[in-house]
């Protein structure tokens, strides 16, 4: 099975490239095509996950249509006749992964929600007095322990490498006070939506992060929104605290690769076809019990 690693349009000049995304300028408007592209350790690894970017851009605009009550957000089309006459020359790779979108302002935060006590998370509790981003939790949780409450936990935006966690206070420098309590509390609003959700589905989110941006002066959701890729999402059936749970999301890749004798830095090995496999049926099972139907491949 071929993955889409790389998105060349005979009649659009690609603007930019992400981890996974390409994104196309058409004037008034963008077209974000989600790749099978799949990054670890800030590397991009050089095969491609089948389906993966599909799952992306689908589940994404599913989330989009279930969360406007919330917050507005930046999807215009995912339908492929919607598109301008310089796109469908190149339907057939931009079929499913395809998002054309309005053009907003970034914000510099990436704006995390955490439910659960597991990643950088947890190694900040567990090593720093059990304070994470700045906010003082309790004592006596474990690896992965659910939190009381769930806690919001932006992050600067780094061009390279990891985002870099920051505070509240942080966050109120970097874009004011006001816009920072905005994004705060519509980012919980989301996080607590979307997990009520998911736990009916079978699914734990333990956490997620959401990118917001501005519109004609409107704040709204960008990006991709509780995705495997922007999200933890853990098997309720067998999750357990106290130790990492399995995962839906590419957590199966890192495990992969910390068994090899790899030293995290480009080029960034290949991965076998068992492992491309199951990692393409987690993301596919992913969608489905979200959404309650099967991808449109």
């Amino acid at each position: 099975m071929k993955s889409a690693t790389h998105i060349r349009l005979s009649k659009i000049k690609k603007s930019k490239s992400g981890k996974v995304r390409d994104i196309f300028d058409l004037g008034d408007t963008l077209l974000l095509v989600a790749t099978d592209r799949i990054s670890a350790f800030d590397c991009v690894l050089p095969t491609g996950i089948p389906d993966k970017g599909k799952v992306l851009n689908q589940l994404s605009a599913w989330w989009f249509k279930q969360t406007e009550h919330i917050v507005p957000n930046h999807m215009l089309s995912c339908d492929t006749k919607d598109f301008p006459e310089a796109c469908q020359a190149d339907l057939d790779q931009l079929k499913g992964r395809s998002m054309i979108v309005k053009k907003a302002k970034p914000l510099p935060v990436e704006c995390v929600v955490r439910g659960y006590l597991i990643g950088s998370g947890w190694k900040e509790y567990s090593q720093g007095g059990g304070v994470v981003s700045g906010i003082p939790l309790r004592p006596g949780y474990k690896m992965a322990d659910r939190l009381d409450t769930p806690i919001f936990t932006p992050a600067r935006k780094a061009e390279t490498g990891h985002d870099e966690n920051i505070s509240f206070a942080q966050t109120e420098e970097m874009i004011g006070p006001a816009l920072a309590q905005q994004v705060r509390d519509i980012s919980l609003a989301l996080y607590e939506f979307a997990c009520d959700h998911a736990r009916k589905c079978g699914i734990i989110i333990a956490d997620t992060k959401f990118e917001f941006g501005l519109c004609e002066g409107q704040l709204i959701l960008i990006d991709e929104a509780l995705t495997p890729d922007s999200s933890r999402f853990w098997p309720a059936s067998s999750y357990a605290p106290g130790q990492s749970p399995p995962s839906f999301d590419k957590q199966f890749v890192r495990d992969y690769l910390e068994t090899l004798a790899w030293d995290k830095q480009p080029p960034a090995p290949s991965l076998p076809e068992e492992i491309v496999q199951n990692t393409r049926e987690k993301y596919l099972e992913a969608y489905k019990l979200l959404t309650g139907r099967d991808l449109d491949i």
